[in-house]
C-alpha cells in the first residue's frame, strides 16, 4: 500500500546497458518536502538511477512511483515529458537566446501572460537576481546561471525535482556558498528534491536524507550524521569523512582493548569477547591534551585555517589523525599528548568488513 507521505518509490529496480548490469535491485522513498542525494564515485549508477526516474531511460526490472502513480515498468514507461518533473542539469542547459526572465518562463506557455509575468517575478525575488531579468545568459555569472536554471526548473511547479552535478563547473568558494542558498530556495518552494553528486560536502550541505552507492547498489540511505559517526560497513566508513582503522580485542560488553588503551561506548556491531575488531576512529575521536600520559608523533599536518588536521604516529607505528585548534602549531616530529573522546564505538570484522 503506498504512503501518502511518499513521493518517490524505487522498488527493486535494475537497468542494463547490453550485458553490464548497472543498478541492481535498488530501493528507496523519498518523502515529500525531503531533499534527497545520491552520493558515490563515478561509475556506481547514480546517473543512471537519475535519467531512469526522469523518463530519459527504460528499466530492466523493478518499478518506479511517483506520487502513486508508476511511471516506469519493465513493460510500461511514462514518456518524460509526462512526469511533472524538474530538471537541473550539469551543465545548466540556458537557452542563449532567451534573457533570464524568458528562461524562468520557457515552461510556463499555458498561463496567461499575467500569470507568467507573476510567476517569473516570485521566482526571481526568490533567488534573488530581480536585477538580471533582462540579461542574457553570456552576461550573467556561473552561480546566477545556475540560480537561473534552479528557477526554471522549480516554475512550472513540478512534483519532483532533478538536479544531476549541479555545482560542478562552479569553482570551490561560490560552491559552499550556492549549496546553502539551493537548499533554501528549494524548502521555501516545497518541493521534494533529488540530487546527484560525487562530492560528500555538497551532500551533506544540501540534502536531509543520503544515499551511500557503490556498484549500483545502496550502501546506506541515511543521515549525513548517521553516515558519518554509524557506517553500516566498511565502504560507507571509507567514504565519507577521513578516519583510520585501529586494531582492538573486545573483551566484554561495550569494551574494547586497544594500543590507545581500553576504550568504552555504544559498540555498534557487537562482537563475542575475544572477537579481533577494526575500530573506526575520526579525526574528532582524537583529542589534543598536553596533560595526557599517551603521546604520539607528529608526521604531518594540514593547515586547515581554523583547525590543523595532524597525522600522528603511535609507538606501535600506526598511523592516527586528530583535528586540533589551529593555535596548537606543533612541529613535525614532535610527541604531543592525545586522548580518545568516544560516544559510541564502530568496529568492523577485518575479515567481513562489518
Amino acid at each position: 500500500m503506498q504512503n501518502d507521505n511518499v513521493l518517490l518509490s524505487l522498488n527493486t529496480i535494475s537497468q542494463r546497458y547490453g550485458d553490464s548490469l548497472i543498478v541492481d535491485g535498488l530501493s528507496l522513498s523519498l518523502a515529500r518536502g525531503r531533499i534527497g542525494c545520491l552520493l558515490g564515485p563515478s561509475g556506481c549508477g547514480k546517473t543512471t538511477v537519475l535519467r531512469c526516474i526522469a523518463g530519459f531511460e527504460e528499466i530492466s526490472g523493478g518499478e518506479i512511483v511517483i506520487n502513486g502513480e508508476p511511471v516506469s515498468t519493465p513493460q510500461h514507461h511514462l514518456p518524460a515529458e509526462q512526469r511533472r518533473i524538474g530538471m537541473v542539469f550539469q551543465d545548466y542547459a540556458l537557452f542563449p537566446h532567451l534573457t533570464a526572465e524568458q528562461n524562468i518562463g520557457f515552461g510556463l506557455h499555458k498561463l496567461s501572460r499575467t500569470e507568467r509575468k507573476i510567476r517569473q517575478d516570485e521566482l526571481l525575488t526568490l533567488i534573488g537576481l530581480n536585477e538580471a531579468a533582462k540579461l542574457y545568459p553570456h552576461q550573467l555569472s556561473g552561480g546566477q546561471q545556475q540560480r537561473i536554471a534552479l528557477a526554471r526548473a522549480l516554475a512550472p511547479r513540478p512534483q519532483l525535482l532533478l538536479l544531476d552535478e549541479p555545482f560542478s563547473n562552479l569553482d570551490v568558494e561560490l560552491r559552499e556558498r550556492l549549496c546553502h542558498d539551493v537548499r533554501e530556495i528549494i524548502k521555501r518552494e516545497g518541493t521534494t528534491a533529488l540530487m546527484v553528486t560525487h562530492d560528500q560536502h555538497e551532500a551533506f550541505a544540501v540534502a536531509d536524507d543520503i544515499a551511500i552507492m557503490h556498484q549500483g547498489h545502496i550502501q546506506q540511505w541515511d543521515s549525513a550524521y548517521n553516515l558519518y559517526h554509524r557506517p553500516v560497513n566498511r565502504f560507507v566508513a571509507d567514504f565519507i569523512g577521513k578516519g583510520v582503522f585501529l586494531q582492538g580485542v573486545v573483551l566484554e560488553g561495550s569494551r574494547v582493548e586497544t594500543e590507545l588503551g581500553i576504550l568504552e561506548g555504544e559498540l555498534h556491531s557487537p562482537c563475542a569477547r575475544g572477537c579481533v575488531v577494526d575500530l573506526l576512529l575520526r579525526p574528532d575521536d582524537i583529542v589534543h591534551d598536553d596533560a595526557s600520559p599517551l603521546t604520539a608523533a607528529v608526521i604531518d599536518k594540514a593547515f586547515q585555517g581554523a583547525d590543523i588536521l595532524y597525522t600522528l604516529q603511535l609507538k606501535s607505528g600506526v598511523q592516527i589523525l586528530s583535528l586540533v585548534p589551529s593555535h596548537h602549531n606543533h612541529a613535525i616530529g614532535q610527541a604531543i599528548g592525545i586522548c580518545l573522546v568516544t560516544d559510541h564505538l564502530i568496529a568492523f570484522n577485518p575479515e567481513l568488513g562489518e
